[in-house]
Formats: C-alpha cells, structure tokens, sequence
C-alpha cells in the first residue's frame, strides 16, 4: 500500500489550529496544485462535533472560493479536527491562514441559517446533522486561540482579508 503524507505526520506535536502544506504536485503541463491542512483542533485532544462540522464545511466552500483564487474542494478530514484543501497553484500558507481567518470571523460574526447553503434534501445528502449554533462556537472557539502558518511553532497570521 502506497504511504499517505498525514499519517506519517506526528499527531502529537502539531500545534493546532494550523495552515501546513501537506504537498504540491505539478501536472504534465505544468500546473500546480497544492494540498493544505487546516487544522482547526488539537488531533486527539478535540473534535468537532459532526453537525457543527457539516455546517463549517457548506459555508467554507463558498467562503474561501471567495478569498482564494483555484480552489478545487475543501472536505473534513474522518477523524474531524480539520479539512484538507486543494487549491490551483501555490499560494503561501500565510494567504490560507488568513483567508481561513478571514472565513472563520464571517462565520462567527455575520452568518445566519439563511447563509448556509446546501441544507435541504435536493442539495444534501445528510441535511438533517447541521448546526450554525456549534459552527458559531467553534469557529469562535478557534479564532480565540488564533491560527497558525505553522503547524510547529505559534505564527498567528491576522484574520484581515487576504483578498
């Protein structure tokens, strides 16, 4: 079995929440595309609640559309403490973390359920486990600790838009 990047990664001694390149790769033809790890809580310290989970990633898919250019998908990881993002081309983890930043203050600040997209049974596939109430909390919750362009050593990036 081929080795997958985030397992070999040492769960241990990140310092979530966190914006860290897991890889590039560049096609054939020369494009790039680039796999982050957003990181939003402690791995085995702390998981985001499922429903509140669902709800941060509907509104991340539109919301870093909106701060990044090239993003191709943005999906929770299984074990929910973050998401990975894949992106055209090679943005710096300083510009992720604050469109992160940036997404998360919206969240927290300005989104009400009319906001969340994809939360009925035409355009979801399990629109029933959501909640503003926790995505709000958390969101909150992570912007208080600040988010790092390190997953090593604290580099809080400003939540100012990257845009």
């Amino acid at each position: 079995m081929a080795e997958v990047e985030s397992f070999a990664l040492d769960h241990t001694k990140v310092k979530a929440p966190y914006v860290r390149l897991i890889a590039q790769e560049e096609g054939p033809k020369g494009d790039v595309i680039s796999n982050f790890d957003l990181r939003l809580v402690q791995p085995n310290q702390n998981a985001i609640p499922t429903a509140g989970l669902h709800t941060i990633e509907h509104l991340l898919a539109g919301l870093l559309r909106d701060r990044l250019d090239g993003v191709i998908d943005c999906s929770p990881f299984g074990c929910r403490t973050g998401f990975h993002l894949i992106v055209w081309g090679a943005p710096s983890t300083e510009k992720v973390a604050q469109a992160l930043a940036s997404s998360l203050t919206e969240i927290r600040d300005q989104t009400k359920w009319a906001d969340v997209p994809g939360t009925d049974k035409y355009s979801c596939g399990n629109f029933k486990d959501h909640s503003l109430t926790s995505a709000k909390e958390w969101a909150a919750e992570i912007l208080e600790q600040g988010i790092s362009s390190d997953p090593d050593v604290r580099k809080v990036v400003s939540a100012e838009p990257a845009y």
